[in-house]
C-alpha cells in the first residue's frame, strides 16, 4: 500500500522593531543580562495598559503582501488563555479570527517541479518569556525564568497542509526565510530563536481525501533538523499504520542527539484556549492608503530577482538561486558588475562570489555585508585575471589578503610581487635563457619524449618565480622547440 505524507508548517518569526509589541522596552534582548530589559507591561503587572506597536503591524502587512495575501481592513487582538510558567499574566495577546493577513501563497521548486503552497494567515502576537532547565550539584532539578524575551513582537505564518515531503517543507522554510530577510521584517536567525518552526504531519493512504490524525513536532532549531524530524516522523507513522497501531494526535519533541521524536503531551484532551477580544486594545483599521504605501516600499523579491538574473545576465539557474537567497549577496553581485551587460563577466563574478569569496566568509564567520572587499575592488581583481596579469591561483592569494585588509588588488599584487607577466617579449627573454641552459631536455623533446616539455616549462616558471603567464610561456617554448626540428 502506498502512503501520502501531509505536512503543514507554523513559523514564528520575531520582528525587527526597536521596541517591544505593547510597551517601550528595547526589543533587542539577546545579549542583555537576564531580567534587565523588562517593565511592568512585560511582567503582566496588575493595572498596566498595553499599546500597539505600529511598526510591527506594518511589518506583518509587508510580509502578507510579499506572500500574496489579502489585507483585511479590520483586524483585532485577542487574549489566548493558557497557564504556563513562561506566561506570567496567564494569557498571551495574539490574534484569532481577524488576523492582519489571510489567503496567501508561497511558490517553491523541488527537483525542478514547481509547487504552490497555500498560506492560511499571518498574524501578530507577543513572544513569551524564556525558561531554562537545570540540575543542581545535589541532583535537584530546577528552572529559571528570563523575562527579557516577553513582549517581543512575534509574527506567526501558518501554511495550508499542502506539503507532501520533508524536502518540500525544507524548501518552503528556506524560501520564506529568504523573503523575511529581503523585506527587512526579521533577522530570521534560527540560532537566536528569531525564526522558529512547528510542523504538523500526518499520513494517509494514497487516494484517500480524509486526513489522518495530526501530530505536531516541536524543538527543531535548523532547516536540517526540520528535514530529519519530518523524515523520522513520517517513517514512524507509516510503520505504525502498517502494524495496525492507532496514531495518537499529540505533540512530540525532536531530540537532535538521538534523531527521534518523543511524546510530550496528547492533544485529544487539551483544554480550549478560550480566545476573546483583548479589552485593553482598540481594533486595528488598515486602510488602503497604508497598504499601498507598504506595497511600494517592498524590494524586488528573491524569486523575481532570480528570474531576472537568469534573463538579464545569462546566469545558470543554480548560480542565480544561490546569489539571490540573500539580498546583500545579490546587491553585492550587481554592484560588482557596475551596470555591465557582459554575460561572460557576470558568470566570472558569480564564480568568485560563490566560490572563493564564500569560502573566506565561512572561515571568518562573517557576512558579505560586513566584508572588507568593496565591489569595485573585486571587479578590479577579475579584470586583472582577464588581462592576464594574474593567474587564478595568484588571484586567490590576492583576494585572501584583500579579505583581511580591504586593500586594492593592484597594490597588494605589486606589494607581494605576484603580478603575472603576460608581455611576450619579457617572457621570451626568460624562455631563451632556459633553453640555452638545458640542451639535454631539448634533445629529449626532439627525440619524441614529450615530458621534456613539462620540465622546460617548470624551469621557465621557476626562473620567473611563477609570474610568467603559463599560456604565453607554453606557446613560446613549443614554437622554439618546433623550430629546432
Amino acid at each position: 500500500m502506498e502512503y501520502e505524507i501531509v505536512i503543514g508548517l507554523e513559523v514564528h518569526s520575531q520582528l525587527l522593531t526597536k521596541s517591544k509589541m505593547f510597551c517601550a522596552c528595547n526589543a533587542t534582548y539577546q545579549d542583555a543580562k537576564p531580567n534587565t530589559v523588562i517593565c511592568e507591561v512585560c511582567m503582566g503587572m496588575p493595572g498596566v495598559l498595553p499599546m500597539i506597536n505600529k511598526r510591527a503591524v506594518e511589518l506583518v502587512i509587508s510580509t502578507g503582501l510579499a506572500l500574496g495575501c489579502d489585507i483585511p481592513r479590520n483586524s483585532k487582538f485577542d487574549r489566548k488563555n493558557y497557564p504556563y510558567p513562561d506566561l506570567m499574566k496567564g494569557y498571551q495577546i495574539s490574534q484569532y479570527d481577524q488576523p492582519v493577513a489571510v489567503d496567501g501563497v508561497l511558490d517553491i521548486t523541488v527537483d525542478e517541479e514547481a509547487r504552490r503552497i497555500g498560506v492560511t494567515r499571518v498574524h501578530l502576537e507577543e513572544d513569551v518569556a524564556k525558561l531554562s532547565h537545570h540540575t543542581g550539584a545535589d541532583g535537584e532539578r530546577y528552572s529559571l525564568l528570563d523575562i527579557n524575551r516577553a513582549g517581543v513582537p512575534l509574527m506567526e505564518i501558518v501554511s495550508e497542509p499542502d506539503m507532501r515531503s520533508p524536502d518540500e517543507a525544507r524548501e518552503y522554510l528556506t524560501t520564506l526565510h529568504s523573503i523575511l530577510r529581503y523585506i527587512g521584517a526579521s533577522t530570521a536567525d534560527m540560532e537566536k530563536g528569531s525564526f522558529r518552526c512547528d510542523a504538523n504531519i500526518s499520513v494517509r493512504c494514497l487516494g484517500v481525501e480524509e486526513l489522518g490524525p495530526k501530530v505536531e513536532v516541536k524543538n527543531m532549531n535548523s532547516f536540517r533538523s526540520v528535514h530529519r524530524a519530518l523524515t523520522y516522523e513520517a517513517t514512524r507513522q507509516v510503520r505504525a499504520v502498517e502494524e495496525g497501531e492507532r496514531i495518537v494526535s499529540e505533540t512530540r519533541g525532536w531530540v537532535e542527539e538521538r534523531g527521534v521524536t518523543v511524546s510530550q503531551r496528547t492533544k485529544e484532551n487539551a483544554s480550549d484556549y478560550r480566545y476573546f477580544p483583548e479589552p485593553d486594545l482598540p481594533p486595528v483599521v488598515i486602510d488602503n492608503d497604508w497598504v499601498q504605501k507598504v506595497r511600494t516600499s517592498l524590494p524586488e523579491l528573491p524569486l523575481v530577482r532570480k528570474k531576472r538574473f537568469i534573463e538579464q545576465y545569462g546566469l545558470p539557474a543554480y548560480d542565480a538561486a544561490l546569489l539571490t537567497v540573500s539580498k546583500p549577496t545579490a546587491d553585492y553581485f550587481e554592484l560588482t558588475l557596475a551596470g555591465s551587460t557582459d554575460n561572460d563577466l557576470a558568470k566570472r563574478v558569480s564564480n568568485w562570489i560563490l566560490g572563493e569569496y564564500t569560502r573566506l566568509m565561512k572561515e571568518e564567520n562573517t557576512g558579505i555585508e560586513s566584508a572588507k572587499v568593496h565591489p569595485t575592488q573585486l571587479l578590479s581583481l577579475v579584470r586583472m585575471i582577464d588581462s592576464g596579469r594574474l593567474s587564478s591561483n595568484q588571484a586567490k592569494e590576492v583576494l585572501e589578503k584583500m579579505f583581511g585588509t580591504g586593500g586594492d588588488p593592484e597594490s597588494i599584487a605589486a606589494e607581494v610581487g605576484i603580478v603575472q607577466v603576460s608581455d611576450a617579449a619579457e617572457v621570451e627573454v626568460v624562455v631563451d635563457e632556459v633553453l640555452a641552459s638545458n640542451p639535454e631536455p631539448i634533445q629529449d623533446y626532439l627525440d619524441g619524449k614529450k615530458q621534456a616539455l613539462g620540465f622546460l616549462m617548470g624551469e621557465v616558471m621557476k626562473a620567473t618565480k611563477g609570474q610568467a603567464n603559463p599560456k604565453v610561456a607554453s606557446q613560446l617554448v613549443r614554437e622554439k622547440l618546433e623550430a629546432l626540428k
